[in-house]
């Protein structure tokens, strides 16, 4: 069995942060290792509050894993300050392990995830990922994206990484389809799934970062690895439980 491990914030409310991602791991057959980085308090309808894990301690747990395990991937989700950015960057830029960064600044209910002044510390964390997977009010923050200017090249190759932007829309022969393009160096790729009207998308960008570092530790490709999770994120949504009053949890077991 594959091992991953993943690095992020506590959701109390289990939908979305290292919860997402352990049951996303054990969905796909890898054993999920977790650093908490943040504590939180929150729900389906907001944070409520955020208890950061001290820099030290998170160092701690990372080498404690790294010790005792055989990584194949590592999936980075919230961070929230520059000191653990920092941190984490530094404990896992140099090893030979893919690293999928999800880069977190806001919640599905609009809470914010990260500090202000560590926006630059992130971004310099950037060059380091396999790929990285904003949204679009990320990939705004990062390098400007304009969706209505998705195919401009110039502004995300300076990354050095694989930049994959979630959460575009399209209507095709009348149908509305939800679409995430991967930039590389040299080329776009499109990924569609039918978009899905719904309040049940809590956790979907730490469960789409997930998924994509659980099959890469399974030897798929990055683009194989991205299909089959946009895929498997449609389902979990598809068959969401319907729980919560806020942005609803999805279905990690489809």
């Amino acid at each position: 069995m594959q091992s991953v491990l993943t690095i992020a914030g506590s959701d109390s409310c289990g939908g979305a942060g290292i919860q997402a991602d352990l049951k996303t791991f054990e969905a796909f057959g890898v054993y999920g290792a977790s650093v908490v980085t943040v504590l939180t308090a929150q729900n389906t309808t907001g944070v409520k509050d955020i208890f950061e894990v001290d820099a030290k301690f998170v160092k701690a747990q990372i080498d404690s894993i790294l010790d005792d395990f055989d990584i194949k991937v590592i999936k980075v989700g919230m961070l929230f300050n520059k000191k653990i950015i920092k941190t984490v960057k530094d404990a896992i830029k140099d090893l030979d392990i893919p690293i999928v960064l999800d880069p977190v600044f806001v919640s599905k209910a609009g809470s914010a995830l990260l500090e202000t002044e560590a926006i630059k510390e992130l971004k310099d964390f950037c060059q380091y990922a396999k790929v990285i997977t904003p949204n679009l009010y990320e990939a705004k923050q990062l390098f400007d994206y304009n969706e209505n200017e998705e195919h401009d090249l110039a502004k995300i190759r300076d990354y050095k990484t694989n930049v994959l932007i979630k959460k575009h829309k399209k209507e095709i022969n009348d149908i509305l389809y939800s679409i995430d393009y991967l930039y590389t160096k040299t080329d776009i790729k499109s990924f569609y799934t039918p978009y899905i009207r719904t309040k049940n998308v809590h956790g979907t960008g730490c469960t789409l970062s997930s998924s994509i570092a659980a099959n890469l530790a399974l030897g798929k490709d990055l683009e194989e690895a991205i299909r089959v999770s946009k895929e498997y994120v449609y389902e979990a949504i598809l068959k969401a439980p319907n729980l919560g009053k806020g942005s609803g949890v999805i279905n990690h077991k489809v």
